[in-house]
């Protein structure tokens, strides 16, 4: 499974964030379940940042979803939003790539 998380940051709040992401991301990816990690950055808005996560199911994304990880990471995340997140849960249908 799948999970995009869009965020928009607050122009002053980008730094911030991005140094606080280093600290965290060890215990995102080191929940169980979570299979891949990633942190993209909008090219075009410096402000827009995006998770792409892989977890082995729906359950272990929900147990993260309900744990400590989660419970220290997400209210200070949300505070430096310029506007609320959206998020995606998503089943991946074909993964290809150049070699076939």
């Amino acid at each position: 499974m799948i999970r995009i998380v869009k965020m928009t940051f607050r122009p002053e709040e980008v730094a911030p964030f991005q140094h606080l992401f280093e600290g965290w991301r060890h215990r995102i990816i080191a929940f169980p379940g979570c299979q891949q990690l990633q942190l993209l950055h909008d090219r075009q808005d410096p402000s827009v940042f995006m998770t792409y996560s892989v977890w082995a199911s729906p359950k272990d994304l929900e147990a993260y979803r309900n744990s400590e990880v989660f419970a220290s990471v997400w209210p200070v995340v949300k505070r430096m939003f310029a506007q609320p997140a959206e998020a995606w849960s998503l089943d991946r249908d074909h993964l290809m790539d150049a070699a076939g």
